[in-house]
């Protein structure tokens, strides 16, 4: 069985999350590095990582976004304290902020399977079930990453954001789970580009603040079933 090594890194700035991931992003290269020089019977096994944070209020810009759905000037974002940066996961803006639970799985898949989909809809069932723990209906919605609330209804809400990047195998970037986050940030932005559907939380959902502990310690359950792993 696979072990990952879990590390919570409480409340920081993106940037300062983004230059640690590179960091623990580059142990991982570097053991697939030297294993490349050592013959089969040799070879270290690659460490894989999960991080948990939250962050200072902040937007960030995928690969594949447009600046046009961010809906303020970089002045306006500065004069409400909000930072900004383009970065190179997939994906387009999106919001991150206290009391969202975000994750960053560096994984070497080479330890589990070479198939970025596959890490993609388990990545998002995780989700699913931790929101099924509290009798949520939360779901897919076709041809959108995510995971939603009432996925098969008129008004599906988005609920956990999605993005991710890969290089040698080795993933970055990950979730961002809506617990008791202010949503009246995402009114800012299109989130991930999608006009015509809406956010929501946990709290928004179940009416009440619920605890961030308790979150993590569930979405730590469902990775462990998801991934077949041991969380250190």
């Amino acid at each position: 069985m696979q072990t990952v090594s879990f590390e919570h890194l409480g409340t920081l700035s993106y940037q300062k999350a983004w230059n640690y991931q590179q960091e623990v992003f580059d142990r991982i290269f570097d053991v697939k590095k030297q294993n490349r020089q050592l013959e089969e019977k040799q070879q270290l096994s690659t460490p894989n990582y999960l991080l948990f944070c939250q962050h200072n209020p902040v937007f960030t810009m995928g690969k594949a976004g447009s600046i046009d759905n961010l809906l303020l000037s970089k002045e306006e974002l500065t004069q409400k304290g909000i930072e900004y940066f383009e970065i190179n996961r997939g994906g387009d803006v999106t919001f991150h902020g206290l009391e969202q639970l975000v994750g960053y799985p560096i994984l070497d898949l080479m330890n589990f399977k070479q198939d970025l989909h596959w890490y993609f809809r388990e990545l998002e069932e995780v989700i699913i079930q931790t929101m099924q723990t509290f009798e949520l209906d939360a779901g897919r919605v076709d041809g959108l990453t995510g995971v939603w609330i009432d996925p098969n209804s008129e008004n599906p809400r988005k609920i956990c954001a999605i993005g991710i990047r890969a290089s040698r195998w080795i993933t970055m970037h990950g979730f961002a789970l809506n617990v008791n986050t202010d949503l009246s940030y995402f009114d800012l932005i299109i989130p991930c580009g999608i006009k015509d559907k809406g956010v929501t939380s946990l709290e928004k959902e179940l009416g009440k603040k619920i605890e961030m502990k308790e979150v993590e310690k569930r979405v730590k359950q469902q990775f462990e079933k998801r991934f077949g792993v041991r969380i250190l």
